[in-house]
């Protein structure tokens, strides 16, 4: 029994400051468990292997296949973008495109320039860590920067000369492009498929959150409405498909934010009906307009005007600014990677590439997700490697059967991902190795034990990378959401109680809470699954996320121009 006197009312417990653990358990079975598939699953997958069938069919027939690694540098960007509206989707697979280039560049001189194996690795891990950060900031993916990291570590440790640089980059970049025009090829035939896609996720969490309320579905319907206006707001100009797309996205966000079945909120078999139908190739559905709303959705054009290329370069400037909690994440990719690779050629690997794009793989958000992605990646890359020694035979039956492989295990890879990374990682580990069959056949059990090898070092080191640099900026990423939402709460509260607030203002603040509880959600998210960092503030976490749902909810019911609506702030 404590001395310390207890004041009467007053639990001893709250005298007493409540420590966070230094570690966290972290799961394993839960991480290998399989989900069910994407609803977009056959697009990149389909995509993929059309962009990389035309270059490597080409290069069989001009009998040079030991050129499809620069080809498929290119062919690989059909991968990104796929949830994109086909206006910024151009922009980003073109910055993908780049990317890719100028990366696989750095890499080519490099290799041209040295033989040796310690500075291809060190270059490597900056690179990886370089690639990581700027995926991370510009929020491209899935699937991110490993793609990049791929390219870019298996040319380093190809041999390469000065003089053929030129022509291999215009290898990518003509690749690159004929993937660009892939990705986009899906326009001419449905112009508003990606919005459709996204507003039907929103109707459909929407329908979710108003059958079973809770901060959960509350939460995940958030997001999705918020993610059908970022959609929305980049595609480009207005057409009468994206307006009824509006007034749906109008729709599920007053059934989220319903207070009370009876109070503008829609019933979920509506909302899921209109999904269906959004989803289909038909009409999209004409809903009736939600209180308070006009056809113009008050400013969502002006909105959509101000969005333009600057918006997006200052959000690449502040992931990337001081303070950003991307980059005890850049430098636990660039330990981790160099560690790999270190370790792998310590051991005799010639090429220890591999180890370096494993490393790479592992960093997500936090060291929880990270941990996942390290069994998912070990579990799947030893199980591959296994297709592989299956495969290896029917391969070398002929160039057009190696050809055939590849692009049976690049639409394999894609198609199975979205259940589970380990499962994807089956499939993307044979392509990987039928790659280097391109260039010439290798041993097979050559081939496999070093495979086996960097794939075990490179998901030791790279996790222990991971835990040893810690990322205590997550907390204070939290600490800064929690401010930006309270601000967007008060100029919510504001604008909805101003009798002479416009429409405009009111809904553009209403969506900028919405985005700004998104942002808190995920910077919550993020911070819980990392270790060793200050205590999360999480009463006033739960406090906003409340305070917040009730602002959208008591501004749902003053939508328009209701000059005489009570103060917000009075309820």
């Amino acid at each position: 029994m404590s001395d310390t006197p207890v004041r009467p009312g007053r639990p001893s417990a709250r005298r007493l400051p409540k420590l966070p653990p230094a570690v966290r358990g972290l799961p394993s079975v839960s991480a290998l468990r399989l989900s069910p598939p994407s609803d977009t699953w056959f697009k990149p997958a389909l995509s993929v292997v059309v962009a990389s069938a035309v270059p490597h069919l080409t290069l069989l027939a001009l009998g040079r296949l030991d050129l499809v690694i620069y080809t498929m540098a290119g062919s690989l960007c059909a991968l990104y973008g796929h949830g994109l509206p086909y206006v910024r989707r151009a922009r980003a697979v073109a910055g993908v495109v780049l990317g890719m280039a100028a990366g696989l560049a750095v890499s080519l001189v490099t290799a041209s320039l040295t033989g040796s194996t310690a500075v291809l690795i060190a270059v490597g891990a900056l690179l990886a860590a370089v690639q990581k950060v700027l995926c991370d900031a510009a929020r491209i993916g899935p699937p991110g920067h490993v793609i990049f990291t791929f390219v870019s570590s298996a040319a380093l440790f190809a041999p390469q000369r000065l003089g053929q640089i030129p022509g291999h980059l215009a290898l990518t970049l003509g690749a690159g492009a004929f993937a660009w025009l892939v990705t986009l090829a899906p326009a001419l035939v449905r112009r508003e498929g990606p919005e459709r896609r996204a507003v039907a996720r929103a109707l459909e969490a929407a329908a979710v959150c108003a059958a079973d309320p809770g901060p959960r579905h509350r939460n995940a319907a958030a997001a999705a409405v918020h993610a059908a206006w970022q959609c929305l707001l980049a595609s480009g100009r207005p057409t009468p498909v994206r307006r009824s797309l509006e007034r749906l996205v109008v729709q599920a966000e007053a059934a989220f934010v319903a207070p009370s079945p009876g109070v503008g909120a829609v019933e979920p078999e509506r909302l899921r009906a209109w999904a269906a139908l959004t989803r289909g190739r038909g009409p999209v559905p004409a809903p009736p307009p939600a209180p308070g709303t006009a056809d113009e959705l008050y400013g969502i054009d002006a909105e959509r005007a101000a969005r333009r290329a600057r918006e997006g370069r200052r959000a690449l400037l502040l992931g990337l600014g001081p303070g950003s909690p991307l980059l005890p994440v850049a430098v636990r990719t660039l330990i981790g990677c160099a560690l790999a690779g270190y370790l792998c050629a310590a051991l005799g690997v010639g090429r220890p590439y591999w180890a370096i794009v494993t490393a790479a793989s592992l960093y997500q958000a936090n060291l929880t997700l990270s941990w996942n992605r390290t069994l998912q990646r070990t579990l799947g890359n030893l199980l591959g490697v296994l297709v592989f020694a299956v495969v290896l035979p029917v391969s070398r039956t002929g160039p057009l059967a190696l050809v055939c492989c590849c692009l049976f295990f690049g639409f394999a890879a894609e198609a199975l991902i979205t259940r589970n990374y380990w499962l994807g990682s089956v499939a993307v580990t044979p392509m990987a190795l039928l790659v280097l069959e391109f260039g010439g056949t290798h041993p097979a059990g050559e081939l496999i034990g070093d495979r086996v090898l960097d794939t075990v070092l490179g998901a030791a080191a790279g996790f222990l990378a991971a835990t040893l640099v810690t990322n205590r900026r997550a907390t204070g990423r939290v600490e800064r959401a929690l401010d930006a939402t309270d601000r967007a709460r008060a100029a919510a509260e504001r604008a909805g109680a101003d009798p002479a607030a416009a429409p405009t203002e009111r809904d553009r603040a209403r969506r900028a809470l919405t985005a700004s509880l998104v942002e808190l959600r995920e910077a919550g998210d993020t911070a819980a699954g990392e270790w060793w960092q200050r205590a999360l503030p999480e009463q006033r976490l739960l406090a906003a996320e409340r305070a917040g749902h009730r602002t959208l909810a008591a501004t749902a019911q003053r939508r328009g121009p209701m000059a005489h609506a009570p103060s917000i702030g009075a309820e």
